[in-house]
């Protein structure tokens, strides 16, 4: 056993030595929880260490503003270059277990697959960490309003990987609509050309030889259990509602957020969807209720907003289908991306606004004929990701409430609400092929518009849809 007197005694000379030095650094235990001193360092710990995990790392660090002082991730092949550019970080595949024993950690980011998102959150919420966790914030539209609350209860600064958030495209959209530029917005038109990973395909039934190394057990979660396959890990895992929340999922939180952003919306009332089917040998449409589908159209009803006095319908399309250049936009002008495979469209009463990923790109088309491309380079060119993830960093130092913390632009007062939006779509998408006995035959009551209250969470006038607003958790798993 340590010697006390011993301990207090280092403490005693240290403390000594700082104020004969004239020293003036205040430690973060002396500022009390949730406040770092600014002249420290924020501990971080990587949840989730192999491909966008490792940017996330590293942008964190941002060339020594941080410190990464530990790395989790169930596949240590995938998480090679993390433990290669951070050599001195403690090295887990258990995530309770790094939370077990690092107790100096300020912070964590958690760039996981969708399913494990909520559970290590608030876990290291619970444990008074401040969070950055990959978009979309979480599986499933209870465990959004969960960690929203759960931020604010625990005074937590929270952060979506959502970068497209802090950049100068959106600012500048923003600032079109709110000079009344185009009016008030009626029809939102937003698309991707993912998944460009399978989708619409059978469960696999065969078990392979298991990767050398993985814990799939932790890597599986409180997700359904399910033997290891490669058509789950690494990255296709994105395809399986039981991990992943398909192309809407993926992507939504990019492209959605704009149009979110610059008409103030919050929850939708209405949601519909279809989907695209894969044909068999005898021109039999196939439906595999595991698999997200190849591709979908959704459109969610808004009501009106402080910032737009109108209702708003959006519509989502992926899979590589997009929507048709309205009147005002020349036949010759690429829309959203240069090569029109993501973007938005907002279509106003005296114009139209349309971006691509990101924020990017950003060009107003008037009523008058006239057409204005937007700066959409962020003024902080030498910080990562438009200084989406170095504000949260700075935040974290001012601590909860501070001013950096109220200047985030994705925090989960924002991202939670988003996130439960576009979930909603996979909501429709999901309830689709549901159907129900009646008579002699089944009717199919997903395939219409569905009725929210957002407030209540809850489909009204389809009773089964609600499986799908929160998941069920494998045992000794709980949020």
């Amino acid at each position: 056993m340590k010697s006390n007197t011993n301990k207090g005694r280092r403490k005693f000379i240290k403390k000594t030595a700082i104020v004969a030095a004239g020293i003036s650094i205040v430690p973060r235990a002396v500022l009390g929880r949730g406040f770092i001193a600014p002249s420290d360092k924020l501990n971080v710990a990587v949840i989730g260490g192999g491909g966008k995990g490792y940017s996330d790392a590293v942008n964190v660090w941002n060339k020594g503003a941080s410190n990464i002082a530990a790395i989790c991730d169930v596949d240590w092949k995938r998480a090679a270059n993390a433990f290669e550019k951070f050599p001195k970080a403690k090295r887990y595949k258990d995530f309770r277990r790094l939370f077990d024993e690092m107790t100096d950690i300020d912070a964590v980011t958690v760039s996981t697959p969708d399913h494990t998102h909520a559970v290590i959150t608030h876990t290291a919420m619970q444990m008074n960490k401040h969070v950055y966790v990959q978009k979309p914030l979480t599986h499933s539209i209870h465990e959004a309003r969960f960690l929203t609350e759960a931020a604010n209860r625990y005074n937590i600064v929270s952060q979506m990987g959502n970068q497209g958030a802090s950049g100068q495209g959106v600012k500048t959209m923003e600032n079109w609509f709110n000079a009344g530029t185009i009016g008030k917005v009626s029809e939102v038109h937003v698309w991707t050309n993912r998944p460009v990973w399978p989708q619409g395909i059978p469960t696999p039934t065969d078990k392979p030889t298991m990767l050398n190394g993985l814990d799939w057990d932790n890597w599986v979660g409180p997700a359904k259990w399910v033997d290891y396959h490669p058509l789950y890990h690494p990255f296709k895992w994105r395809g399986w509602w039981n991990f992943g929340t398909g192309a809407l999922g993926d992507m939504g939180c990019h492209l959605i957020d704009p149009p979110f952003r610059v008409l103030g919306l919050g929850y939708p009332t209405e949601v519909e969807s279809s989907i695209g089917a894969i044909y068999s040998k005898d021109w039999v449409p196939d439906y595999f209720p595991e698999s997200c589908p190849p591709s979908s159209r959704t459109q969610l009803k808004f009501p009106a907003s402080e910032k737009n006095a109108c209702e708003v319908k959006m519509n989502w399309t992926d899979g590589g289908l997009r929507p048709f250049h309205p009147e005002l936009i020349p036949a010759d002008h690429s829309i959203g991306d240069d090569d029109s495979s993501n973007g938005v469209i907002m279509i106003g009463k005296e114009g139209i606004i349309t971006c691509g990923t990101y924020g990017r790109n950003p060009k107003l088309y008037l009523n008058s004929g006239e057409i204005i491309e937007g700066d959409s380079e962020n003024e902080l060119v030498n910080l990562p990701e438009n200084g989406h993830p170095t504000f949260w960093v700075e935040a974290c130092k001012d601590g909860f409430g501070s001013s950096k913390h109220r200047e985030l632009t994705s925090s989960f007062d924002f991202a939670g609400p988003l996130t439960e939006s576009i979930l909603m779509g996979n909501l429709a998408i999901r309830s689709y092929n549901l159907r129900e006995k009646r008579g002699n035959g089944y009717s199919y009551p997903g395939r219409k518009k569905l009725l929210w209250d957002g407030v209540n969470m809850r489909i009204t006038n389809f009773e089964d849809a609600n499986q799908f607003v929160r998941r069920e958790y494998r045992k000794g798993w709980t949020l």
